[in-house]
């Protein structure tokens, strides 16, 4: 896969992710100087998990965004459909319930989960709407959905330097750390096409969400879309 666009071939998508799984965190951790901590600390205040909750996690990968909720006392589900990203995640924490799983087809019952949130994950998923329609199948009336996604900063300059980076600096660092820099090629030109931060929210509501609203972190770098099932 050389260019990114919205037509992504899931097999491609996944066996991509299989190829950077072992270095995966720390790569991101590294790419986004340190700044993709904080939007996963976002993510858990957004989601709010509570004791005995059952959370979804999808597109978790490793399983590391699933710990927060773990810890709240939640049962949380981390669900990827990348084999090698769960794989290493078995290596890390074995006792999450890892699970494979298509975001378009997901191997759920109807109105299982308080609260379904996916991180990083929703502009790798060939079909957008109809992902976001099971995630509206699973979640219970009156669950939530929260979505951190890459978006559009909101201020022209900064956008302007933030696309120079992604397309100029982001190659050469994947290099040095990731093993398969070209994935990160393809992660930064998928950025670029991604809808931005009302597009978004106006899927959101044509899959049946209700009080869909967003903020933007990190100067909209990142957006933390939210919405509710209604009861």
């Amino acid at each position: 896969m050389i260019r990114a666009s919205l037509d992504k071939q899931p097999h491609e998508v996944a066996s991509m992710f299989d190829d950077v799984a072992a270095n995966y965190d720390l790569t991101n951790d590294v790419l986004s100087l340190g700044q993709d901590r904080r939007w996963r600390k976002e993510v858990a205040k957004a989601v709010d998990a509570r004791p005995a909750q059952k959370i979804l996690d999808l597109a978790a990968g490793t399983g590391t965004s699933s710990l927060p909720f773990s810890a709240a006392g939640a049962y949380v589900v981390p669900c990827d459909f990348s084999l090698g990203m769960l794989r290493e995640g078995k290596k890390r924490n074995a006792w999450l319930p890892l699970t494979a799983g298509d975001a378009t087809r997901l191997p759920f019952r109807d109105g299982v989960f308080d609260a379904v949130t996916i991180s990083f994950g929703l502009r790798n998923v060939q079909e957008t709407d109809t992902a976001l329609r099971e995630l509206y199948r699973v979640t219970r009336p009156g669950g939530r959905i929260v979505i951190c996604e890459f978006s559009h900063p909101t201020w022209a300059p900064f956008r302007t330097v933030y696309e120079e980076y992604l397309m100029r600096a982001l190659p050469p660092v994947a290099r040095a750390v990731s093993s398969n820099p070209d994935a990160y090629v393809y992660l930064a030109e998928s950025i670029q096409s991604w809808p931005d931060q009302p597009e978004l929210a106006a899927k959101l509501q044509r899959a049946g969400w209700a009080k869909v609203a967003w903020r933007n972190l990190s100067g909209g770098i990142v957006a933390l879309h939210r919405g509710t099932k209604p009861a």
